[in-house]
């Protein structure tokens, strides 16, 4: 069993699937008195789904992570009825649930266009509130990309994905249909003996070029995205996909795989993975394996065997590197355990982020930055 240590040194920091943001509604303006005049409402925030946005490239844009309204403008002489606040819009990607601080949702962004309002700016002062204006709503709410599976399993055809996904899940997957894709993932349930319950999704399979968009390509990579942690599996034997393509060895394939991520958004190598060194019931399986561990290990050694272009510019490191046998059941038990543990670390990583993030927060409000 080889344990790789993690190299931090990866260009994106981690891949962001939750943000947490401040909103608030723009203030109502100034109603006047001596003339009836009423003020401006303030501006809504909205959140809205939309195309090309990530939530990384929202946390890099917006690193102080507030969205304020407009104020509505003050009743004057000249106008006696004062401008409304101008909306705040956040731009958003499609596949994103909107909650409060304490969980309640909000709303889904399912399709380019929908919108959920988070904070409503405040009324203008008006005869009702004897010309005094309200403030806006402010609150935190958290963007949260909805995940498919605690895992997505990334191979290309003949890596023995399905047949691996059956003995892990001891059941025939079920076929999932999500409001925000159109592609039908499997799903697989594992389940431990304390009743914990962990998912993997079986995407249609990935081919060299598919950040290209060839075949089903890019929508499965945009899938990837939607999983917490990624399960490579490769042939230890290696593969050829047809009789015009070259044959690829277990180390090319893991690298071409890490390649067409890469390509396609490098922020997700910052995931989680594992990889699972499929059908060691083959012939001089041992051999081979040993001969990928020695290669995994020292990548750079090996490149000059994959194509100049298809050489990654970080190799991935994996958590975990488990033979299985899928036809023999062979490791597979191994497997749900190193599954287990890979999950449990990132979701301890997780409460403590949180839990710093939550304790900056109470430090800055206490020092009266709001």
């Amino acid at each position: 069993m080889v344990h790789f240590t993690r190299i931090c040194l990866r260009k994106y920091g981690n891949f962001v699937d939750n943000l947490r943001l401040y909103v608030r509604g723009g203030s109502g303006g100034m109603g006047l008195p001596r003339l009836g005049g009423q003020g401006g409402n303030g501006g809504d925030v909205w959140v809205v789904a939309s195309k090309n946005v990530t939530l990384k490239r929202i946390k890099d844009k917006y690193p102080q992570k507030r969205f304020v309204a407009e104020a509505g403008a003050n009743s004057s002489v000249r106008a006696l009825k004062g401008d409304g606040g101008k909306d705040k819009e956040i731009l958003a990607p499609v596949g994103i649930t909107v909650t409060t601080d304490d969980g309640r949702t909000l709303g889904d962004l399912n399709v380019e266009g929908d919108r959920v309002m988070v904070a409503k700016g405040g009324s203008g002062g008006c005869l009702y509130s004897e010309f005094q204006p309200s403030k806006g709503e402010a609150k935190h709410i958290r963007l949260d990309l909805k995940l498919i599976a605690d895992l997505g399993l990334v191979g290309f055809p003949n890596a023995g994905k399905s047949s691996l996904l059956t003995a892990l899940s001891n059941a025939t997957p079920q076929i999932a249909s999500y409001a925000f894709t159109t592609l039908k993932p499997e799903i697989g349930k594992l389940l431990y003996e304390d009743y914990k319950q962990i998912s993997v999704a079986d995407l249609p399979g990935l081919i060299e070029g598919a950040h290209m968009n060839k075949g089903m390509g890019h929508k499965f990579l945009k899938h990837v995205e939607r999983t917490k942690q990624l399960l490579f599996v490769v042939d230890v034997c290696g593969f050829q996909l047809a009789s015009k393509t070259p044959f690829r060895s277990a180390f090319e394939a893991v690298q071409l795989l890490t390649k067409e991520l890469e390509l396609y958004k490098e922020e997700l190598l910052s995931k989680s993975a594992l990889l699972v060194v499929n059908k060691m019931d083959l012939p001089d399986a041992e051999n081979k394996l040993a001969e990928l561990k020695e290669q995994l290990q020292n990548p750079e050694e090996f490149s000059d065997l994959l194509p100049e272009d298809m050489i990654p510019q970080n190799y991935l490191t994996f958590r975990h590197v488990v033979p299985v046998s899928a036809i023999t059941g062979f490791g597979i038990s191994h497997l749900k355990s190193c599954i287990r543990q890979s999950l449990d670390e990132d979701a301890a990583l997780q409460a403590n982020a949180t839990h710093q993030e939550k304790l900056h927060a109470l430090r800055y409000h206490s020092h009266g930055h709001l």
